[in-house]
């Protein structure tokens, strides 16, 4: 491996910050643990998650990725591409597989990523779709399956429903049989409309709490609602899952509405729940399943190559973004 791969170019970051700290530079090509594999990596999906680790924030973040600056230098965790090597306890990839899923920088020409952690890439499914798959959709299928419960015929609501989440969401919700309705700001609702949501808001004019409807299934991913709006929109006995840590203060983010929703909880009829979510091939195989039935179909915003990684991450940060971001390597 080390004679046949000279050059790793990687997008990185030697401190914590805004775009502007992001750097195309050359690197070693990682060194893999015995049950990881090397990918080859062909694209990588930008999520919300990649711009907190760049930003450091909020700061309870940094027990995890780095106390004064990150510890791995490379940016990004999903991606897509082609199976270079593998560690001595791999058993289900060999190279030149295909797969996705997430590693340690996936924005780079080379990712180690444990084998746990990775699929087979659908076949229906060019590189940059398969790299926007995991976290977001992973993240999406266990709000509404996990902690969500959803079944069919459900009345359910997705905030945020023209992210990179909520993309997923409203797509899965459909597949399950539930009755849709995503909201967003007008100029993406064209978007969520063409997901299959049956029933669409404009946030800039209406109020999903306003309480003419009621769901049983709320998953927020906007990630700003008070809980005592996600109630009022609730059914007696709803449910609401909490997907987004986005507001609240620098040090905690939006942990504290995830514990006020766990005390709140204690005392209603009403469930209002959180999660973490779990990075597994098990779960890309489920998602994997259903893209390649045509149930399920990552929407790209726009594809970024590498060297404009920065201008991608503005972009994700300003909130232009209409489903999921690609970056090419």
């Amino acid at each position: 491996m080390a004679t046949a791969i000279t050059t790793n170019q990687a997008i990185t970051q030697a401190a914590y910050g805004s775009a502007d700290v992001l750097r195309l530079g050359q690197l070693a090509v990682p060194e893999i643990k015995d049950n990881e594999v090397l990918v080859r990596v062909a694209a990588a999906g930008l999520d919300r998650g990649t711009w907190h680790i760049m930003t450091g924030k909020p700061y309870l973040l940094r027990l995890v990725f780095g106390l004064r600056k990150p510890k791995n230098p490379v940016l990004g965790r999903a991606l897509a591409g082609t199976v270079v090597a593998v560690g001595p306890a791999v058993t289900r990839f060999s190279p030149g597989d295909e797969v996705y899923g997430v590693g340690h920088g996936s924005f780079a020409q080379y990712c180690a990523a444990p084998e746990s952690k990775l699929a087979r890439k659908p076949a229906n499914t060019s590189f940059e779709e398969a790299a926007v798959v995991p976290i977001s959709g992973h993240t999406a299928q266990q709000a509404l399956t996990d902690i969500g419960k959803v079944q069919p015929g459900q009345k359910v609501l997705i905030t945020g429903a023209s992210g990179g989440v909520g993309s997923y969401a409203v797509q899965l919700a459909k597949a399950f049989g539930a009755e849709v309705t995503g909201v967003a700001s007008t100029a993406k609702l064209d978007l969520v409309r063409s997901l299959g949501a049956d029933h669409v808001i404009d946030y800039t004019k209406e109020d999903f709490a306003d309480g003419v409807n009621h769901y049983d299934l709320i998953i927020d991913i906007a990630g700003n609602p008070k809980l005592s709006r996600l109630r009022r929109a609730l059914t007696p006995t709803g449910t609401a899952v909490l997907t987004g840590g986005e507001g609240g203060d620098s040090l905690t983010g939006g942990m504290s509405r995830q514990l006020g929703a766990l005390v709140t909880s204690w005392f209603s009829r009403q469930r209002i729940a959180s999660f973490i979510g779990n990075e597994r091939g098990a779960e890309l195989e489920r998602l994997t399943a259903l893209i390649e039935a045509g149930k399920l179909k990552p929407a790209i915003d726009k594809s970024y190559p590498l060297a404009e990684a920065a201008e991608a991450m503005r972009r994700l940060e300003a909130g232009q973004v209409r489903g999921k971001i690609a970056i090419t390597v």
